[in-house]
């Protein structure tokens, strides 16, 4: 399975949810998305405000890439997104390129 490091934020009841930088990993195809213990369906034909479905709870969920720039989030927000402990020196180095950064746990 090939893994890489994503944006995942939860899309439940508003437009706006709970969001983190994680690595993941994929199926073969890339439909099905792992991370912890949760797996994530791609949603066929796309979804409103959500890409995947979790498949133990229906949860929507939004999982795309992180940008450079930080402004992951789907619809804007100034809420911090935390960052996996396993990933947060890469994330700062490779995807944001600030080395200066790399002790902070929200982007």
């Amino acid at each position: 399975m090939t893994s890489r490091i994503m944006y995942i934020e939860f899309k439940g009841p508003g437009i706006v949810g709970p969001g983190r930088i994680a690595r993941v990993r994929f199926n073969r195809t890339k439909r099905t998305i792992f991370y912890k213990d949760q797996i994530f369906r791609r949603i066929v034909g796309g979804g409103f405000k959500a890409n995947y479905i979790e498949e133990s709870s229906g949860d929507p969920y939004w999982i795309s890439g992180p940008k450079a720039n930080g402004d992951d989030r789907m619809y804007g927000s100034q809420t911090p997104v935390p960052i996996d402990d396993d990933i947060r020196e890469e994330y700062w180095l490779k995807i944001r390129m600030l080395p200066d950064r790399i002790d902070q746990k929200y982007a």
